[in-house]
């Protein structure tokens, strides 16, 4: 069987302008390179009314358990001005030993070092006691409605089962073998609304400012200790993101005033213990100064944790072998796709450095590269043992 070389597969699939949620026939493009592999794939599209339809792969190797996945996704962030790089973002070029490109490093390579790195497992194993599979989205720099959220659906209504899930996505700080994910905070955006009553400044008394209550909402929410952290995760954070006043005259108090915030918090809480507390902050000082509100929550994801098993602290050893670095166990960061993963598998996210991701001339080290496609070619050997 031909091995297939990472950096060439690489290129090949930056070539590809999959700007989230445009797929831009790159699905297609990897189920041939993995079908000549022998796996069986399913090319996923999801619809779901109000959001783009996105593709999606799920590719499987073997029918027996266990079934190790290696999990990640194909669509980019829009390039930005074309101008500013010094390569054309969808026409890769390597330079000072660095592939550049839109994607090079989230996360493209990491999923030509997959491919790569189960070519070459398989070229070595013709027969293996378990299975491979790949769960390729186009929806993750996205709404994140239609990609991995809907496979790992389709998945449980199958009744197909993943043992462990390793996402590729760029967890290294500064060096490859720094840091591997072993959950995530969960996010909650929050939209507030504060109803007054509009009126001329002067005659204050006859309307009722939103912005008094909306200041004292933001002081208070802004000043709560959520917790100290623990173990696995830093303390719980509230950032305030955007204040609007839809006002275009200086002599007059408005009708109502708006905010923005988001919380990123760990496992000691959950969305609906932090809208609960919330809740009764926005309620107190709105009655006190009789105006009203109105809030939304957008919960992107609750927090979770893979408790470290055999498997993690095998992974752990592989990457330090070979890049010479214990990597650190953390869940530090946004959210990924392993948040929906995590309902029907436990797993971890190991990829390479996140340095350069979503910025102008994305590059990945072509060393680092080899490295990764290395470090996943010999989790599988070890793996399946």
């Amino acid at each position: 069987m031909k091995t297939l070389n990472e950096l060439k597969l690489a290129k090949e699939l930056i070539k590809f302008p999959s700007i989230t949620p445009i797929d831009a026939g790159v699905m297609r493009f990897l189920e041939k390179k993995l079908k000549k592999l022998g796996f069986k794939i399913k090319i996923l599209e999801f619809k779901e009314k109000g959001f783009k339809p996105v593709k999606n792969l799920y590719a499987r190797k073997g029918t027996k358990e266990p079934n190790f996945c290696f999990a990640g996704h194909l669509d980019v962030v829009p390039p930005g001005s074309i101008k500013d790089w010094t390569v054309n973002p969808f026409k890769p070029s390597v330079k000072n030993n660095h592939l550049i490109g839109r994607g090079a490093n989230d996360m493209k390579s990491s999923v030509a070092a997959f491919v790569s790195a189960v070519s070459t497992f398989l070229s070595k194993n013709k027969k293996f006691n378990g299975s491979i599979s790949l769960l390729i989205t186009g929806d993750e720099e996205g709404d994140a409605i239609n990609g991995t959220k809907k496979v790992v659906e389709y998945l449980k209504k199958r009744k197909e089962r993943i043992n462990f899930c390793l996402v590729g996505e760029p967890t290294n700080p500064n060096k490859l073998g720094e840091m591997i994910k072993i959950g995530r905070r969960g996010s909650i955006t929050g939209k507030i609304r504060v109803i007054g009553e509009q009126c001329h400044v002067a005659y204050q008394y006859r309307g009722n400012n939103p912005s008094t209550s909306l200041v004292q909402i933001l002081k208070e929410i802004k000043d709560i200790k959520f917790d100290k952290g623990n173990k696995h995760f830093q303390p719980t954070n509230l950032e305030v993101t955007k204040i609007n006043i839809d006002n275009n005259a200086d002599n007059i108090i408005p009708g109502s005033a708006e905010a923005t915030f988001n919380i990123r918090f760990n496992n000691m809480h959950s969305s609906n213990s932090i809208k609960k507390r919330l809740n009764k902050i926005f309620k107190k000082i709105t009655k006190k100064n009789k105006t009203k509100f109105k809030i939304d929550y957008h919960v992107s994801g609750e927090a979770f944790l893979t408790k470290p098993n055999k498997t993690t602290f095998m992974i752990q050893n592989i990457i330090k072998k070979i890049t010479k670095l214990k990597p650190k166990l953390s869940t530090t960061g946004g959210t990924s796709d392993l948040r929906f993963i995590r309902k029907i598998s436990p797993g971890l996210e190991f990829g390479l450095v996140g340095k350069t991701m979503h910025k102008i001339d994305e590059a990945v080290s072509v060393k680092d590269l080899k490295n990764l496609t290395r470090i996943y070619e010999n989790i599988l050997q070890n793996y399946f043992k």
